[in-house]
């Protein structure tokens, strides 16, 4: 007789994750729209896989799965923006974190590729991508921190070439 195993519990979401917008050096953002909300158009998004998972690494592997670009890739670079959002988990999504967690830290990055190119969408999770100029990209974001983050575009894409050029 073979007795029947417990079902294995999946661990509960980490209330640490990343955004990261991807734009080109001319300021044209990729939002992409998500499967189960036709309308939500967002940056990539997600949670850290373990506690102990660097934010950056983070960033670079959910472009990876969400979009199928490299952040590594020739011609790409990552960039920890050094902003945070802090904010309430909605109801819905409760049940994925543990008892009590109803905050979740959010880490922001750009991910600046040389030109606009279609991207490779996990259907599970997104349905559509559009390339937009800055400001209607952030017009055209469901969520007002996200909307936020594009518009520091300009500035820290100033500010890093600066950077590299001194």
């Amino acid at each position: 007789m073979v007795q029947a195993q417990a079902p294995i519990r999946t661990p509960f979401k980490i209330p640490r994750s990343v955004l990261v917008v991807i734009h080109t050096p001319d300021l044209d953002v990729l939002l992409i729209e998500r499967t189960d909300s036709p309308g939500f158009w967002q940056s990539v998004t997600g949670s850290l896989d373990a506690d102990d998972e660097p934010f950056a690494e983070a960033a670079a592997r959910e472009a990876m799965e969400e979009t199928g670009l490299d952040a590594k890739a020739q011609g790409h670079v990552l960039t920890d923006w050094w902003l945070e959002n802090v904010y309430e988990i909605y109801p819905q999504w409760l049940h994925r974190y543990a008892p009590g967690v109803v905050l979740n830290t959010e880490r922001i990055f750009g991910l600046c590729i040389p030109a606009t190119r279609p991207v490779t969408l996990n259907p599970r999770e997104h349905r559509a991508q559009r390339w937009l100029p800055w400001r209607t990209a952030a017009d055209q974001c469901h969520s007002s921190s996200n909307a936020e983050a594009i518009l520091h575009l300009p500035t820290l894409v100033r500010v890093a070439n600066t950077k590299n050029k001194g």
